[in-house]
């Protein structure tokens, strides 16, 4: 059957409506009286039809309608159905209608422009006299009390999802989860899930409390083997009971696979789903150690017959989710009693050894890995490893993916960070034989052919332009004393040999991370950078310019005219030739996932940022993050908070920053033109931040225009000089250069010690009161 839409819409020259269906557009018909006129043809009857406008202009996407997909179900009969649209625009002052006002959480008042306060800490950095050497779950209802004593609103969380891998402390990096869905075993509170208060806990709990920081390995291990006892105790009661049952059936979608997943991680000894391939060891799969089968490609029908002959492990795995479930739940309920939300934290990458993507792999591109261009955080730019979307696929069925992920996390949080909101426009992909970010390109991008390079002077056919220029006076400069080894081992021709031409081999052959193996490594991976453009590698003979290729080597022997041409296309290319592309990549993806749930959506908008994105995150009301060191103007130094957008969340410093007192040490010149352009300060700056220096920059962060003013915990504490901890280099969260972080900040005072402090909590109080962000 046919189906015939109609829409009013009054378009400008050159522009055009189009239906969007999926992945399929279907263009419209302009009619007199600005109506457009849509048709489909062979619709079945009594099967949905999902769609939606989009207005177009020069073959590209320039807006959408804000609400969800529109439905329709044909019915049998008729021979054509026709229906009448009316455009769906994006409510005016979104972020007063999200969750937290529409449940009546906030309460905005006309004609006042609402503004509140808050803390960012991670969950594992919560200190109670009940924790477990990490904070929990449990110890937010305490953070609550705080919060609601002082006067903020919103207690802003890093990524809560399990990231258990290889059971080692490199697990603890909160951004790389096994599964997108479940939550971290770690932040289980264990005597509500069964755990006995007996000795033994007692000795190891005040064991585990009393460090300074975080035992990732020995606080996850013990939190198991007290789990499995539990489990095996109150086990059959728990998993029989009604409550139980209904939260399987509800999330058997992702909670079935990522139990299966964590008992194949576990009988294999690794989360790398491209080994658990039948072994060779006939012996061993006799004695059960090991398995015969092959669970590299996720296979629904032979998981399920797994899962029945593991019942006892995958009914463990359930248990434990099940009381996560529900220990965040009575935590958020609590928070919401006392007027408080739960801010989270949207990660932009899944781990390439999680469950999504052994269940889901045709939705990720494996072969590469996202990262970030290099940045004040890292020379080499960021590799992050994970592999990227296959935003292509995902749009066949609406980004289904992305809308159960969103719904999920929307159980416990009422507004969400989007990290990186730039991969939903474009993503920094990385191949998986580089290590560095420098060797990534943009995807999706309109690289260049090798005619156009050609025209502009560069025979790409050559290699000198895209493979590593090397030169005795290279290997010289690079490797001093080491330059003959390097050209005897790992030369031949004055090329790389095939063993040392990818930054991965590299790593490989020279794994030592010091002495001479160190130098060779960091060498051979510095010659591999120096190149001016990187293939596409999904379209052969297509090339992006290497990002920072103006530092390199290979670019400084460049004669004159062939400089300037590069200069020009590489300004093109990243600060021009991909705005509007990449605003309709954004506009394909974000409206129907904002609305998806009601959470009040902010961005994380720091970076190389195209001048598309502050018009994508202004027209869907996307609060933006407003760092006084990370000024958006680029002409420059420190950004003035009070000239912040409403629509925006400040703060003083992230996770991957030096809170404020590490920071004022970090560089005497910086600090000093702080203290006297910003602070108006005379003569030498202090050389350390004293109280009085911090409070007055919260003091500066709270007054500004901002919807939402979130600062760390170490900066609330920083006003207080008896509190606040004495090293102020251990406040450091995460170092984004450090690759392997170890992510172990834990605060050093507990939170029934903070709730005790009347000076403090009062000062902090009156400070949010006067500023006009506390009722």
């Amino acid at each position: 059957m046919k189906l015939i839409t109609r829409i009013e819409y009054r378009t400008s020259w050159g522009q055009e409506l189009f239906m969007r269906s999926g992945d399929r557009l279907f263009r419209m018909e302009y009619t007199p009286g600005d109506i457009w006129v849509g048709t489909v043809d062979r619709l079945k009857a009594g099967q949905t039809f999902e769609y939606r406008y989009e207005l177009h202009q020069g073959g590209v996407c320039i807006r959408t309608e804000w609400n969800s997909h529109r439905f329709i179900v044909p019915a049998s009969g008729p021979v054509a159905s026709s229906v009448q649209d009316f455009w769906s625009d994006v409510p005016a002052g979104l972020p007063l209608h999200s969750a937290p006002f529409r449940n009546g959480v906030f309460k905005a008042e006309p004609g006042r422009a609402w503004r509140a306060a808050g803390t960012a800490v991670p969950v594992f950095s919560l200190r109670s006299e009940k924790s477990f050497g990490v904070g929990e779950f449990n110890d937010l209802k305490a953070l609550v009390d705080w919060a609601a004593l002082t006067g903020q609103k919103v207690l802003q969380l890093l990524p809560v999802n399990d990231t258990t891998m290889k059971g080692t402390w490199e697990d603890s990096y909160p951004y790389n989860a096994n599964s997108s869905f479940a939550l971290h075993p770690q932040f289980i509170h264990l005597p509500a899930a069964g755990v006995e208060e007996d000795e033994e806990y007692v000795s190891l709990r005040n064991e585990l409390n009393a460090l300074p920081e975080v035992d990732y390995e020995r606080v996850n291990n013990e939190k198991r083997r007290l789990l499995g006892k539990a489990f095996a105790r109150t086990g059959r009661r728990v998993t029989a009971t009604k409550a139980y049952r209904k939260f399987v059936e509800e999330n058997a979608s992702w909670l079935l696979p990522y139990a299966a997943f964590c008992t194949l991680r576990d009988e294999y000894g690794t989360a790398d789903f491209t080994r658990w391939k039948a072994t060779k060891d006939k012996a061993a799969v006799k004695a059960g150690a090991a398995s015969d089968a092959d669970w590299s490609a996720y296979d629904r029908a032979s998981v399920e017959k797994y899962m029945a002959e593991h019942k006892k492990e995958i009914d463990f795995h359930c248990f434990v989710q099940y009381h996560l479930h529900c220990q965040l739940v009575e935590a958020r309920d609590y928070a919401h009693s006392k007027g408080i939300i739960f801010k989270g934290d949207l990660p932009i990458g899944v781990s390439r050894t999680s469950a999504d993507a052994w269940v889901n792999r045709r939705l990720f591109h494996l072969d590469s890995q996202a990262g970030a261009p290099p940045d004040a955080f890292s020379t080499e730019g960021q590799n992050w490893g994970f592999p990227t979307y296959n935003w292509e696929e995902m749009s066949k069925d609406g980004y289904s993916w992305w809308k159960d992920r969103l719904a999920k996390m929307s159980q416990y949080f009422d507004a969400f960070r989007i990290d990186h909101i730039l991969g939903f426009f474009r993503i920094w992909e990385i191949p998986v034989s580089a290590v560095h970010g420098l060797l990534g390109h943009f995807n999706p991008a309109m690289p260049y052919s090798s005619e156009e390079l050609a025209r502009l002077g560069f025979d790409m056919s050559s290699g000198r332009y895209s493979e590593p220029y090397i030169d005795d006076s290279l290997i010289d400069g690079v490797f001093g004393d080491l330059a003959d080894k390097v050209r005897s081992r790992c030369m031949k021709d004055g090329r790389l040999r095939p063993e040392y031409s990818t930054q991965r081999k590299v790593l490989e052959k020279f794994p030592v991370k010091d002495g001479e193996q160190a130098a060779l490594r960091e060498g051979l991976m510095h010659i591999i950078d120096n190149v001016l453009f990187v293939e596409d590698p999904r379209r052969k003979g297509m090339w992006h310019p290497r990002i920072a290729a103006q530092y390199t080597y290979s670019y400084s022997l460049l004669d004159e005219y062939r400089r300037r041409a590069f200069d020009r296309l590489y300004d093109d290319f990243f600060y021009r030739r991909h705005n509007a592309f990449w605003k309709e990549s954004a506009m394909r993806k974000l409206p129907s996932l904002l609305s998806a749930t009601g959470m009040l959506a902010c961005g994380e908008d720091l970076g190389m940022i195209p001048d598309c994105v502050p018009d994508v995150m202004n027209e869907y009301q996307i609060l933006s993050l407003e760092i006084q060191r990370m000024p958006k103007n680029p002409q420059e130094t420190f950004a003035d908070p009070a000239h912040y957008p409403y629509r925006s969340v400040c703060t003083t410093s992230t996770h991957d920053m030096n809170p404020i007192r590490a920071w004022w040490e970090e560089d005497r010149s910086v600090t000093a033109r702080f203290w006297h352009e910003v602070l108006g300060g005379q003569g030498d700056a202090p050389w350390f931040c004293e109280p009085w220096i911090c409070r007055r920059i919260v003091e500066m962060h709270l007054a500004s225009p901002s919807m939402l003013t979130v600062l760390p915990l170490q900066d609330w504490l920083a006003t207080d000089g008896s509190l606040r901890l004495e090293d102020p280099s251990k406040e450091r969260i995460n170092i984004p250069a450090i690759p392997r972080h170890y992510w172990r900040y834990r605060m050093h005072l507990t939170l029934e010690s903070l709730l005790g402090q009347t000076g403090f909590n009062s000062a902090l109080r009156d400070m949010i009161l006067s500023s006009g962000r506390a009722d």
